[in-house]
């Protein structure tokens, strides 16, 4: 945080800024703030704390090109500085309903996903295997506070198989939630704060769907064939890595009817 002065005067003189005030002085993960480049142009700046999991934001974006995903005008891989298209109006998909949400939350992940012809065209991302590999090692490390150690054993097992390494995977990105989809004037909804790593497309709508807490406690059976039905996704594995630890209900998703 010492540094962050003197980072962001590099910044401004090197890219040709003028910032404002960062829109959130809170901000725990990332510092941002709206920018004017020399030409006019409206922009974004980022400085995001480095962690593992956003280790690729740069990279990811890059591929997706602004496809699905905010533009990525300027980067610094030192610092891990962005300069990011802005979003306006920039509201995020909270604004929208649950239902609504699952709809732009699907739709934005099957065109991402599009853009990888299979996993070959990947060099340099690292696998989702890892992420899981590390969650896995945080959890086990906290083995003291497990209240049913037969269920967590169960729940890792089941997600060190999902993220086994297959010629069917997909750049992800991981971490997409209404909050991290704004609305645009290029697109209707852009995606930001990708965090990509290789895997089973299955797994990308897991986010949105815990953060739909009142209906996956309600009805997860449901919840889960509607945005994998959106997504294009086997139900199954969404509902493995949702709820890895419970038993199957590939037999009640297929009974259930979605309204």
């Amino acid at each position: 945080m010492s540094r962050l002065p003197l980072l962001l005067r590099q910044l401004e003189v090197g890219w040709s800024l003028r910032l404002g005030e960062p829109f959130d002085h809170a901000g725990s993960c990332s510092w941002v703030a709206p920018a004017i480049r020399a030409n006019g142009e409206s922009a974004v700046l980022k400085l995001a704390m480095p962690h593992m999991e956003g280790q690729d934001e740069i990279s990811g974006l890059r591929f997706w090109n602004g496809d699905g995903t905010v533009k990525l005008l300027e980067a610094n891989l030192e610092s891990g500085a962005m300069l990011l298209e802005q979003c306006v109006p920039g509201t995020t998909l909270h604004s929208e309903s649950e239902t609504r949400q699952d709809e732009v939350v699907a739709s934005l992940l099957r065109w991402i996903w599009s853009h990888t012809r299979s996993a070959s065209d990947l060099p340099g991302f690292r696998p989702l295997s890892l992420m899981i590999e590390l969650w896995s090692g945080e959890t086990i490390a906290q083995r003291h506070l497990w209240p049913d150690a037969e269920l967590v054993n169960e729940g890792l097992r089941v997600l060190k198989e999902l993220a086994k390494p297959a010629s069917t995977d997909v750049l992800l990105a991981t971490d997409l939630h209404a909050g991290n989809v704004l609305r645009s004037q290029r697109e209707p909804w852009l995606l930001i704060d990708p965090k990509p790593f290789v895997g089973d497309r299955a797994y990308d709508p897991v986010q949105h769907l815990m953060n739909c807490e009142r209906r996956l406690h309600h009805n997860p059976i449901e919840l889960v064939r509607r945005v994998a039905d959106l997504a294009e996704v086997d139900p199954e594995r969404l509902r493995l890595w949702t709820l890895p630890a419970q038993q199957p209900i590939r037999e009640a998703i297929g009974r259930t009817t979605v309204g």
